[in-house]
């Protein structure tokens, strides 16, 4: 597993884009994998699939011509779907663009914007104060514009139609808890379990965001009636123990058999769509899917920063 999130690690997913076609491929080493492309425009119940982004190079270099701020370094230094730029700025019009982390001025933080046409760059802070009165060079060699997003599947048949799905999510750069933890740990199961003798049928999803939730569901609506049980998996990298989001029903097979194995892993209350902390979750147990059998296991830190 660690082998694969190493070799998964260096690309930069977001919802859209190559990222996310790269990451399918890798994982279709390891288990077959469907391919499935919504184009941009394409209305998925209220949502709307954005254009695809791509990006190539990012940088802002000072008067001496140093990158004092490289995507090349960590794609994390990048804002998460930057529209193109090229300009030369006074450190003061830069400000603006730049995010940080005071309090951890050894992060650099993460940061999208998706739905809202900018561009920006993140920092250590301790590199903010580091940089100097002049005239920076800016540039986001990327490119936004009509394309598809794209999600994948991975269907073990058995003997029954009924389905226990597994989602997770595979649009955040390079994040190894948050999720190539989740990924990783969906595709080794998946693999564990191609071999074997199914009763159910099991239903891998690695689907890119929110979004991508919402497409696979508009994609095919009879399906969901399908999904006898269902777990979401996100941060699951951490220290800390598990912590396992009951489905809506609360007392689902899925729920039990948590109770039955899951020792030493924290319960918590059954999801609801109204969760914040509960994003990933969301979309499948919103009203009109009612996916009443799908829970949340996440690690604890991830869990603990979106509480309230």
């Amino acid at each position: 597993m660690h082998t694969l999130v190493a070799e998964l690690y260096p690309i930069c997913r977001s919802i859209t884009g190559e990222g996310v076609r790269d990451t399918l491929e890798i994982i279709a080493k390891h288990v077959p994998i469907t391919r499935t492309e919504v184009p941009s425009g394409t209305r998925v119940f209220d949502w709307v699939v954005p254009k695809e982004w791509n990006v190539r190079d990012a940088f802002v270099k000072n008067a001496r011509g140093e990158r004092v701020i490289d995507f090349r370094i960590s794609n994390l230094h990048l804002l998460n779907y930057s529209v193109p730029v090229r300009a030369r700025l006074s450190l003061e019009e830069l400000r603006p663009h730049l995010a940080s982390i005071p309090e951890h001025p050894d992060w650099i933080p993460y940061r999208t914007s998706y739905y809202a046409e900018r561009w920006g760059f993140c920092l250590r802070h301790r590199d903010l104060l580091a940089l100097e009165e002049g005239e920076y060079e800016v540039c986001v060699d990327a490119s936004l514009e009509d394309g598809s997003l794209t999600y994948g599947e991975c269907l073990l048949a058995g003997e029954t139609a009924d389905e226990v799905l597994i989602s997770t999510h595979v649009c955040h750069p390079s994040l190894a808890n948050d999720n190539l933890s989740g990924i990783a740990l969906a595709t080794f199961l998946a693999e564990a379990l191609a071999p074997l003798r199914r009763r159910l049928s099991y239903r891998f999803v690695f689907v890119p965001g929110t979004i991508g939730s919402i497409a696979w569901l508009a994609a095919d609506r009879e399906r969901v009636s399908r999904i006898a049980h269902g777990l979401v998996l996100t941060g699951l990298g951490d220290r800390g123990r598990v912590t396992y989001k009951r489905s809506r029903r609360g007392d689902a097979d899925v729920d039990r058999a948590v109770e039955v194995i899951g020792e030493g892993a924290s319960t918590q209350a059954p999801a609801s769509s109204s969760d914040a902390e509960s994003g990933p979750v969301a979309p499948y147990v919103a009203a009109g899917f009612g996916v009443l059998a799908l829970a949340l296991v996440a690690g604890f830190f991830w869990y603990r920063r979106r509480l309230p």
